[in-house]
């Protein structure tokens, strides 16, 4: 049997996914730099001239800089913390997966990706207001705590394959156990933190309903709610909406490009081990 023979039921079928993917972005972008007389009359042509303004109005009528410094802290932070706290905590499960106890912890957790937000939103919003947290950190909080689930299956599977007798070299030569976390495992832990990482990323910058529950002035107003805000007020004028879209999408877009291999690598070693 020919190997390099072309599959060409699957090569259709990825160039069909491929379309269905390109056609909403370059639908996105035709809507973006065209007047709303010339996507009136059609939407998907190559526009007679380009509206590059309507990028510069997006950003004034949305205040950009304002929510993508918000949308910029929270995810930098949400990013840090979660992969400070959520490997401490996936650690401390893989190496006691033998006791009872940090077995139960470790469903536990895994369960809570069964969860679905709408049933936990309410009692989330009351609690955040009632300790004073609906602001920026409490979202930060947030990020951390629900992606403990998800993060502590990735990093369990992962550090099922680090050799246990670097731990106990380390042990030999005097080192405690947080001694030997950071100095040992934390680093080898590169891949999936990498994965971590960005998938945190993507989230939190891209996240509407979190931001929109718990943020209570107009100020904290992330890149995601400013596109909201946005729509509703100005829904007619889809020109300058695609075009602050297109600009909040930029970011992300680049960061998965030229993370997409730690990502693919990642999440592969995590479900595998």
């Amino acid at each position: 049997m020919n190997e390099n023979r072309t599959n060409w039921p699957i090569t259709a079928l990825i160039a069909l996914g491929s379309l269905i993917v390109l056609l909403p972005l370059y639908m996105a972008v035709m809507i973006a730099v065209k007047s709303p007389q010339q996507i009136a009359q059609s939407v998907l042509a190559w526009p007679d001239e380009w509206h590059w303004g309507n990028f510069a109005e997006a950003v004034r009528m949305t205040n950009f800089f304002q929510a993508f410094r918000n949308s910029a802290v929270i995810t930098v932070f949400s990013v840090i913390f979660t992969l400070l706290t959520n490997s401490m905590v996936a650690y401390a499960i893989s190496r006691n997966m033998d006791r009872k106890l940090f077995k139960g912890l470790y469903y536990y957790f895994v369960s809570a990706l069964f969860v679905p937000f709408p049933i936990i939103m309410l009692p989330i919003v009351k609690e955040t207001a009632q300790l004073g947290m609906n602001n920026p950190v409490g979202l930060i909080l947030l990020y951390i705590v629900y992606g403990l689930s998800f993060n502590i299956f990735l990093y369990v599977g992962y550090l099922k394959s680090l050799p246990r007798e670097l731990e106990e070299a380390a042990k030999i030569d005097g080192a405690s156990i947080w001694g030997t976390f950071w100095r040992i495992i934390f680093p080898l832990l590169g891949p999936i933190n990498a994965t971590v990482a960005i998938l945190t990323c993507i989230w939190a910058w891209n996240d509407f309903l979190l931001p929109l529950v718990i943020l209570s002035k107009p100020h904290m107003t992330t890149l995601p709610l400013a596109q909201y805000v946005f729509q509703s007020k100005f829904g007619v004028e889809y020109n300058y909406a695609f075009a602050s879209y297109l600009l909040a999408l930029a970011p992300m877009v680049l960061v998965y490009v030229f993370a997409q291999r730690w990502i693919i690598d990642g999440v592969t070693r995590g479900a595998v081990k």
